[in-house]
């Protein structure tokens, strides 16, 4: 306690400027060095957004703030106080809430229970719903974060159910909130209404760390921004002097393109011709209503759209892993979409390659070595065979070794298991065994996805080598940059349509928006 001169009195202790302050975290997991000496000042009711590559540490860092991980050492202050995060439970007593890239919410729960879900007050429900839905209405009006309190989560859009989290949070009185990734499956509208609430947040005096692979949108949200590599903080800085060239080159190490640099397309022939296509799955949901598409030699035709519209249904029937009605032809010839004379191998055969959208549930068996995955599909290649009866392992360990070079796939070892690489090289190991199978057709789901920016730049360099070799190329992707920056053609689909199609050089993200939001033709 200070004295002041003038009046004698006792005066009262600044107010801490740091809503969080962490100090020399370091966190291994065996040998890996996760996070190094880490220190980082998030100043009181701001947003600070924190980036870098896949395995930079911010994950683990973030989840060392919330109490899934204790540091090995390091000191963490909430509100210059030193404080021992041992849970989530610990966190959310020190008014931290942390909103998940996958949503913490039951599905068949409404939205007030899933709020009160944790945080009953005694046996009895009804005072805790009652309060909640007390609360609910004064943090809607608040905050923009209108939500049917009564609505069921499965019947909730994305960006509605991203609410509801964020509302848990503000009932459990959370004065720093954590967000994971937030827009990866939202519509730009989705999103934009997001930044409004974040901004709402903000002025109310909450303070934000955002956890994102945009650069786009630590530009247009954060106060400030912390950059790590490699397990380690490698600067922090005031957004307002930074440039999505530098941060991408503090990330990495070195300079980055962020746009795909691609001559226009010299379209050929028609390779894929798709008419009325249509899916009903085994509940009885029709998935895809009417599909029709194609697309020449020497294109890239991205889909647009929010996550669960079926794209994932469109890749997986033309890949021949899901049955449909309707008619399709690949270079002329007819393709069975019934299954009944053809499977995924029998399309691999006629040259279509299928880059699936969950490298971990369709691309790779994780607990299997990396030469044992770029041999899956194509372990008939004459390459791979020492006889009629024997496949030439040493062959094919050897082709991986040429691939994983190629690729710049790292560590560049054909015998290391899948589960041990990264995100990004696991996802450059399922890109390496399609891509180089010389396809005339390649179907590709969510080619970044979770693959920190340097990967992102080979990814997309690749693709376009693919096209310009005179290859038809059928991308979906969540990311509306990638799809109007690698697409030669944009169509959008909503609800197992395509609701329109445009040129990326025509192409406004109000109006593509509009499409994925379920507007013909991106027209209100």
């Amino acid at each position: 306690m200070t004295i002041t001169p003038d009046t004698g009195r006792q005066a009262q202790p600044a107010a801490p400027a740091f809503a969080i302050e962490l100090r020399g975290i370091c966190k291994a997991f065996g040998p890996v060095q996760a996070n190094k000496d880490i220190s980082i000042q998030v100043e009181k009711g701001t947003i600070h957004g924190i980036i870098g590559e896949n395995g930079a540490g911010k994950s683990t860092l973030m989840s060392i703030l919330y109490g899934f991980y204790r540091a090995d050492q390091g000191e963490i202050l909430i509100d210059g106080a030193p404080t021992q995060i041992a849970d989530s439970q610990a966190a959310i007593r020190a008014g931290i809430g942390m909103v998940f890239q996958h949503f913490k919410l039951v599905e068949n729960f409404t939205v007030l229970e899933n709020v009160i879900l944790g945080a009953e007050e005694g046996a009895l429900l009804r005072p805790s719903l009652a309060k909640a839905r007390r609360s609910l209405t004064d943090l809607a009006r608040e905050y923009e974060l209108n939500v049917d309190p009564d609505a069921r989560i499965e019947d909730l859009s994305v960006g509605h159910q991203q609410r509801v989290e964020i509302l848990k949070a503000l009932y459990r009185q959370a004065e720093i909130l954590i967000l994971d990734e937030p827009t990866g499956v939202l519509t730009p509208a989705e999103a934009d209404h997001l930044f409004r609430i974040l901004r709402n947040l903000k002025r109310e005096g909450k303070t934000i760390i955002l956890i994102t692979h945009k650069l786009r949108e630590i530009m247009e949200i954060t106060d400030n921004v912390s950059v790590m590599r490699r397990g380690e903080m490698t600067a922090t800085l005031r957004t307002a002097e930074a440039t999505p060239e530098t941060l991408a080159e503090l990330m990495v190490g070195r300079k980055v393109l962020l746009r795909v640099q691609k001559t226009p397309a010299q379209p050929g022939k028609p390779v894929l011709e798709v008419e009325n296509l249509k899916v009903v799955d085994d509940k009885g949901v029709e998935r895809l209503r009417g599909i029709d598409l194609s697309i020449r030699a020497g294109e890239i035709l991205g889909i647009a759209g929010v996550a669960g519209n079926g794209q994932s249904e469109l890749l997986e029937v033309l890949a021949g892993i899901a049955t449909g009605t309707g008619t399709a032809r690949l270079n002329g010839t007819a393709l069975d979409l019934t299954g009944r004379t053809s499977d995924g191998q029998t399309r691999r055969a006629s040259r279509v390659a299928h880059v699936p959208e969950d490298r971990h549930r369709r691309g790779l068996i994780l607990d299997f070595a990396a030469w044992e995955n770029v041999g899956f599909g194509y372990h008939n290649a004459v390459a791979y065979q020492k006889n009629a009866l024997l496949m030439d392992n040493d062959a094919l360990v050897r082709d991986t070794a040429a691939k994983m070079e190629r690729f710049d796939i790292r560590p560049p070892n054909p015998r290391l298991a899948a589960k041990n690489f990264s995100g990004g090289n696991q996802q450059k190991i399922v890109l390496a065994r399609e891509i180089e199978s010389a396809p005339d057709l390649l179907l590709i789901g969510q080619p970044t996805r979770g693959v920190d920016i340097g990967a992102i730049e080979f990814i997309h360099q690749r693709i376009v080598a693919l096209r310009d070799a005179g290859k038809a190329i059928l991308l979906v992707s969540v990311e509306l940059d990638e799809i109007m920056s690698l697409s030669d053609r944009i169509a959008v689909m909503f609800d197992g349509q395509i609701m329109g199609e445009c040129l990326p050089q025509d192409a406004d993200e109000r109006q593509l928006g509009l499409m994925m939001a379920g507007m013909k033709g991106g027209s209100a």
